[in-house]
């Protein structure tokens, strides 16, 4: 509602004076300001903040009179009455300085306008030349110790008992007095004439106040008592008065009232709070409305330190009041009770490094015009305190004056705006909006904040949201503009503002005219001819209406009330607005859909319609009147309404649904009629007349009590009837209540019983300011606090403005209210109707939050009650919630937000947890049942939480989980040692790599030996990946542990690797061992005569092109022979091919699925009539070629590398930076007489072809690694099957060549030869494409087929021996193929011991195992 923003400023008196000024009281218009000190009487200027004249006493009549005390403005701002310590009182004329006579003058650039055009327009722009003069003293004999202007007179209270009429013209006509004796005082009214009556003798009026609309006034007796006078007749006479006393309270200190709301607030010493009374209106007795009062709940240490209340002041606009004490402080309250600001805690109360300051002492306060600031008058040695010596002139005396900023809500002044969803903030110059400008989300630029909105925290980015209020949701910035300066100095200050549907133009109106602002453009509107502005005032505020600006004005030539509308696109001139002259003044506007309801001050309603028309140039308007409705039975004074709305609501009373169209009709009129909302529906029980007549009004019916602001919207959403066609209502320290429509279920018929609508009261933490129908939320603001120590300066003991008081921002709130209004429908056993709403929000991005918070709520409320609950709603709320699919996490999460003292509770009311958490397995939601894992951690024995580990480790396994496996893991691990104290912590995000493959070879050393920590390095990036927690399984598993946890964690691990090998799911296998550090190798080895063998090599291929993508190959039809002649190719065409390579860009063909056709026995000759009817065609080095990278390369994977013998070393991890070798030797490595450039149209199409047969990049980088995994493992199947899809001819050579070795069992060999005929049999029939590469590697087929196996030396492959070792390539040294030795693809293959090649179930002796990963470490360096 009010916001403090920025600093305090202080005022500076330019005369010299000892004196200190103590009091402070405005003019009615707020303009002038009366400063009293105790000889001197000042008054001081608005905008700019100037003194203008100051009278001081002579020393002489201030010995006759006494010092001043207080002061009081005559309704005119004419004359000032001053109240001296002797019983004096002094009326001073305040005097024109005459027709040009002007104090301050603005000073005009060059091209500015500035000319005096209309009579009193240049006088709005000066700070004017006053003079007073003082008249004839008043001695009212007795010490003066109150005052109150009326209209004509001057009401005075003495020290005596005694109440002095006094007329402002002084001596004409004498003045009365009236003794307090005499007024009798009693409960109420009724009782006055022959009940008890308070005994007043010797008691005297300390405070009082005038309240217009009540017509009486407020009164605190010195002895605390608080009363309540009111005048019987019209004019004020001894025997005319009659008073009622408020019961039970003594210790009234002040008095303030509020003329707009009927209340009378009272100061209390006592209990150190503020009463608000209102005046009954049928008895006339006082009753207490509520408090205003500091809680021990968020202020308990000064609660009850503050002392006595001081004063309280009531804005301009009566929407907050301000609270002082006697011991320092401000406070700040809505109407009806909201806290919104103190001054008494955090960071007003207590520096940076935690020392507390002393709270500021004020001895006077008020506001000035239109509430934009606070003058305020601290004390004597408040005053000392603050002074601030720096860079003074000597002549210049601190006057004590400070005037504090606020921003307040257009809501306060302009209740109806036409937006009731955007929140809309106006300060004295400039306008703070949420709406976020379409241009400047699309950019994704922001606009700089301006100083007084600093941001606290946090970024600016609006959340992107299906709504189309998405930009006002998650953008915590202000959009702030400025108000432009021209229209602002002359017109100051800003009365109304308004905004439009679209969130995109505004429109504000001072004193005089009005101007307006498109967001799109940036622009401000002003009228051209400035005497149109200044012939009009805007009295009933503005709205914007279809591109219209809607106001309703005084028009000061014609003497008439005007209701106008201006295009918003034409220029702003009276020549294109739409003018309807009105009878009365205009008090309040709104716009219902084509509607316009005004209030008059004659308290009549006005309904009007109107059209937009294209019958010219540009649009105009037409308004028609429909219907006058006269309110003057109900409503005592028109100043009282608050705010007047013409919506759709209505409670079906009475109507029948003989006509549904109607139900979007403007059938409701709601009024806010001081706090009490009163609507009018229509009458619908007479007959039916004809359309366009209007139907009457129903007498008007209490909706409910105690109403700061309403909102409802014209909107209609069959989705989400509930939120739009209900009624919000904000009640100040109440929170906020919902009138809500009931609807029945599935069109049925309702029930005689069920009410069509119920009111239900929430309580929300954040002052409501707008409200998001269909979202679900509450906009609002709030004040923070910025603490700038660093502009803190000390002299001579004393602190400056900065370093008294923290930097004050505005801050964006907003707050989910839909679990409370579920909550309340589930009290009232209205469970249907919440279900109906629920699932009417359920694709809100924050409805699971919302799940959540209905649960704790009433989970913290019910289990920590210290009395038991005959009705528990935690069961209900539970019931409800499975009607939703996120009903496991709800509950988990929940839990796991609450201590476990309560989970008891929880669980008792939703279910076992073990329950809930297969449940969980059954849905496949892995992350929630982890969550639960961790309930049954604390909630049930070691076993019980290590078998629901179990399955679900093995769950997630299957389903490719990692992080979740490595959590399982570690869980596991500590339930076995009993480390498991705390849930496992949430991990880090780790930026995905950029090869799109494994993350290792990657600018670091590592090793390919089977070692658990070298292992650690490989991991997949297929997914987000997330880095190992902290703990005991960071390292992996080691061989030497005998930890049964290990060992059991151990073998699920090995089972899940032989399960997907089974299903040639290699893939998976290689994630699953770089994700989960399994040492792949030597698994490997321990199962190479086992599941690692490969049964169907075709089978095996075509899984292999369906797990990575890998296109089968195809050949043209017209390749015949190679485009390279004479064998030569070039390496320049290779590393070009590499660049060009694009994983999102291949052709994945069809997968065969024909099943594996049998190999005849003599498959060797199919095999080679199939060589001999292909005859010569071109071999397909070019794919390995293809799969070289050159020296621009920075992908890590393994390439082959040949030289022109046999004895070759291919595809070590050394090769990080692709060689261009060529695989046969017969081929040269570059040919200079070839052109780069001449490529023929042959050529072309054959390397598209080439690129067209290759499988993605990152599918290539990973079957490279496997190949590399297998070789090291000694899986010769697995590499032939890796070799065929990669068609690396060197691949299968080097297999062949190795199949000589006696130590490759003879199964194996036939594998291999049998699993190769089967493949081209396969290639003839199924897949031509295969054939090129087969032709290639006929003659390693032919020699598998022909030759006998050969004995090699079994020295050569002992994992001991220096040759076969990868050597670390050092700077200079020999390359890798110089190494010597049948060394299998570069990498050395882990064999046994000389003696067999394994135990007798075909396992590896574990002393063996570790033996030969001592020895066997083959380290492969990057560089």
């Amino acid at each position: 509602m009010y916001f403090l923003t920025g600093w305090p400023r202080r005022l500076l008196c330019p005369l010299k004076s000892e004196e200190e000024p103590f009091h402070v009281q405005p003019s009615s218009q707020r303009f002038y300001f009366a400063v009293l000190s105790e000889t001197q009487l000042s008054v001081w200027f608005s905008r700019p903040s100037v003194l203008i004249v100051s009278y001081i006493e002579s020393a002489k009549a201030s010995s006759q009179f006494g010092f001043y005390q207080q002061a009081e403005w005559k309704q005119d701002d004419s004359m000032i009455a001053v109240a001296a310590a002797n019983g004096y009182i002094l009326l001073f004329d305040v005097v024109g300085g005459g027709e040009d006579k002007y104090l301050y003058e603005p000073v005009y650039s060059k091209g500015r306008r500035g000319v005096k055009v209309t009579p009193g327009y240049k006088e709005e722009q000066c700070a004017p030349a006053l003079s007073l003069e003082m008249k004839r003293p008043i001695d009212l004999e007795a010490p003066i110790t109150s005052m109150q202007s009326l209209q004509e007179d001057l009401l005075v209270s003495t020290a005596d008992g005694y109440l002095h009429i006094l007329h402002w013209d002084g001596v004409s006509n004498g003045r009365k007095a009236i003794s307090l004796c005499s007024v009798p005082f009693s409960l109420d009214l009724q009782s006055a004439r022959g009940g008890l009556c308070l005994d007043l003798k010797g008691v005297y009026i300390r405070d009082m106040t005038y309240c217009v609309t009540l017509d009486g006034f407020a009164v605190v007796l010195d002895d605390g008592r608080l009363g309540f006078i009111t005048p019987l007749a019209n004019r004020i006479t001894a025997d005319q008065l009659q008073g009622v006393w408020a019961a039970d309270v003594t210790d009234g200190t002040c008095v303030a009232v509020n003329n707009k709301y009927r209340l009378v607030t009272f100061g209390c010493a006592r209990y150190v709070c503020v009463l608000v009374y209102s005046i009954d209106t049928t008895t006339g007795s006082m009753q207490l409305s509520h408090k205003l009062e500091l809680t021990p709940k968020h202020y308990p240490d000064v609660c009850n330190k503050t002392g006595a209340v001081k004063l309280i002041r009531w804005s301009p606009d009566y929407s907050v009041a301000m609270v002082t004490w006697e011991c320092g402080g401000l406070s700040l309250w809505s109407v009806f009770g909201a806290h919104l600001i103190c001054t008494l805690g955090e960071d007003f109360a207590y520096r940076s490094d935690g020392t507390k300051k002393d709270p500021i002492n004020i001895s006077s306060m008020c506001w000035g015009a239109e509430g934009y600031h606070l003058w305020v008058i601290t004390s004597r040695e408040e005053a000392e305190l603050v002074e601030n010596m720096e860079e003074a002139p000597p002549q210049t005396q601190q006057a004590g004056i400070l005037q504090f900023n606020f921003i307040k809500s257009a809501l306060t002044v302009n209740p109806c705006t036409s937006n009731q969803e955007q929140v809309l903030l106006h300060g004295e110059d400039r306008l703070y909006l949420t709406c976020g400008d379409p241009t400047q989300l699309s950019s994704g630029s922001s606009e700089s904040p301006h100083p007084h909105n600093l941001p606290h925290g946090g970024e600016g980015s609006p959340t992107h949201h299906p709504s189309p209020n998405s930009t006002l949701l998650g953008y915590k910035h202000w959009h702030v503009v400025q108000i432009h300066s021209t229209y602002l100095e002359s017109n100051w200050p800003i009365r109304f503002a308004a905004i439009d549907t679209a969130g995109q133009c505004i429109a504000v109106a001072g004193r005089r005219g009005f101007a307006h602002y498109c967001m799109s453009t940036r622009k401000w509107k002003l009228f051209g001819n400035i005497t149109q502005e200044q012939n009009m005032t805007v009295t009933g505020g503005l709205v914007w209406w279809n591109g219209f600006v809607v106001v309703a004005c005084y028009n000061f030539i014609d003497r008439q009330e005007e209701l106008r509308l201006y295009l918003r696109s034409s220029n702003l001139d009276n020549t294109f607005s739409s003018v309807t002259k009105l009878h009365s003044d205009t008090l309040l506007l709104n716009v219902f859909r084509d509607m316009i309801i005004l209030f008059r001050a004659d308290c009549t309603i006005c309904l009007y319609s109107m059209e937009r028309r294209h019958d010219g140039p540009n649009p105009s308007a037409s308004v028609e009147l429909l219907q006058e409705v006269s309110m003057s039975r109900y409503i005592p004074h028109p100043a009282l309404v608050v705010s007047v709305t013409l919506t759709s609501v209505r409670t079906e009373t009475g109507i029948t649904l003989k006509a549904p169209q109607q139900a979007c009709m403007a059938d409701s009129i709601i009024l806010n009629l001081a706090g009490q909302l009163i609507m009018l529906q229509r009458d619908r029980s007479g007959p039916q007349l004809q359309e366009k007549v209007p139907l009457p009004f129903c007498p008007p019916v209490v909706l409910a009590q105690y109403v700061e602001n309403v909102w409802t919207t014209c909107r209609s959403n069959r989705k989400k009837r509930h939120l739009l066609e209900a009624l919000w209502l904000s009640c100040g320290e109440a929170g906020m209540k919902v009138w809500l429509p009931l609807f029945p279920r599935d069109h049925r018929k309702p029930h005689s019983f069920l009410s069509r609508r119920i009111m239900l009261p929430f309580h929300i933490n954040i002052y409501p300011l707008a409200v998001l129908f269909e979202d679900a939320l509450v906009l609002g603001a709030s004040n923070e606090t910025v603490v700038y120590d660093s502009l803190q300066v000390e002299r001579e003991g004393r602190e400056s403005l900065e370093g008294l008081f923290p930097y004050c921002t505005v801050e964006r709130t907003s707050q989910i209210y839909l679990h409370h209004i579920l909550r309340q429908l589930l009290v009232r056993n209205l469970g249907e109707q919440a279900l109906l709403l629920a699932q009417s929000c359920a694709a809100l991005p924050y409805f699971p939050h919302v799940m959540e918070l209905m649960v704790h709520v009433v989970l913290e409320e019910e289990a920590t009650s210290r009395e038991p609950i005959p009705d528990p709603l935690l069961p209900t709320v539970a019931k409800f919630i499975t009607e939703f699919p996120l009903f496991l996490q709800t509950i988990v999460h929940c839990a796991r937000k609450t201590e476990f003292a309560l989970w008891n509770y929880l669980f008792a009311a939703v279910g076992n947890p073990k329950d809930l958490f297969e449940e969980c397995l059954m849905a496949q939601d892995l992350d929630t049942a982890a969550s639960y894992l961790i309930i049954l951690q604390n909630m049930e024995v070691p076993a019980v939480s290590r078998q629901h580990a179990t399955l679900l480790f093995n769950t997630a396994l299957e389903q490719g989980k990692w992080d979740l496996c490595r959590h399982m893991i570690r869980f596991l691990k500590a339930i076995g040692s009993g480390e498991m104290e705390t849930p496992p912590p949430t991990p880090t995000t780790q930026e995905p790599s950029s090869t799109g493959g494994f993350e290792f070879f990657r600018n670091r050393s590592i090793s390919l030996s089977p070692s658990a920590d070298s292992i650690a390095a490989g991991k997949f990036n297929l997914q987000k990946t997330f880095s190992m927690p902290s703990g005991p399984s960071a390292k992996g598993w080691s061989k030497d542990s005998d930890c049964a946890e290990n060992m059991y964690i151990d073998m699920m691990l090995r089972r899940h690797a032989r399960h997907l090998l089974e299903h040639v799911r290699l893939k998976e296998l290689g994630c699953f061992s770089a994700q989960l550090d399994f040492e792949l190798i030597g698994w490997l080895c321990h199962e190479r005569t086992r599941v690692a063998r490969v049964d169907d090599f075709v089978m095996a291929l075509k899984c292999l092109h369906k797990d990575f993508l890998w296109p089968f190959p195809v050949t043209p039809a017209g390749s015949i022979s190679s485009p390279f002649k004479n064998g030569h190719r070039r390496t320049v065409l290779s590393q070009h091919l590499l660049k060009s390579q694009s994983a999102d860009s291949l052709l994945n063909s069809d997968m065969d699925t024909a099943p594996p056709q049998a190999v005849a026995r003599n498959s060797n000759h199919t095999w080679l009539d199939g060589l001999g009817a292909l005859g010569p065609t071109e071999p397909t080095e070019m794919d390995t070629a293809l799969s070289h990278g050159g020296p621009q390369t920075q992908e890590a994977f393994l390439s082959p590398l040949t030289n022109k013998t046999e004895e070759c070393s291919i595809g070590s991890a050394t090769d990080l930076t692709e060689t261009s070798s060529m695989v046969d030797g017969d081929w040269t490595m570059v040919d200079e007489n070839f052109s780069a450039l001449s490529l023929t149209h042959s050529e072309l199409e054959h390397i598209s072809m080439e690129l067209a047969n290759k499988g993605p990049h990152k599918s290539q980088v990973q079957l490279r690694y496997l190949l590399h995994v297998f070789m090291e493992a000694g899986c010769l199947e697995w590499c032939v099957v890796i070799g065929l899809i990669l068609r690396e001819a060197t691949v299968i050579k080097q297999v062949v060549n190795f199949l000589d070795s006696p130590e490759v069992p003879h199964e194996t060999v036939q594998s291999v030869r049998s699993g190769l005929l089967g493949v081209d049999a396969w290639a003839s029939t199924d897949c031509l494409g295969y054939k090129p590469f087969l032709n290639m590697i006929r003659p390693q087929l032919q020699k598998l087929i022909e030759t006998s196996v050969e004995q090699i030396q079994p020295e050569a492959f002992l994992p001991g021996s220096s040759n076969s070792k990868l050597a670390e390539p050092q700077p200079g040294g020999p390359s890798a193929e110089d190494s010597r030795g049948p060394a299998l693809l570069g990498l050395a293959l882990p064999l046994e011991p000389p003696g067999g090649l394994g135990t007798e179930d075909g396992g590896v002796p574990e002393e063996q195992e570790e033996q030969a990963v001592d020895e066997g470490v083959y380290d492969c360096t990057l560089s």
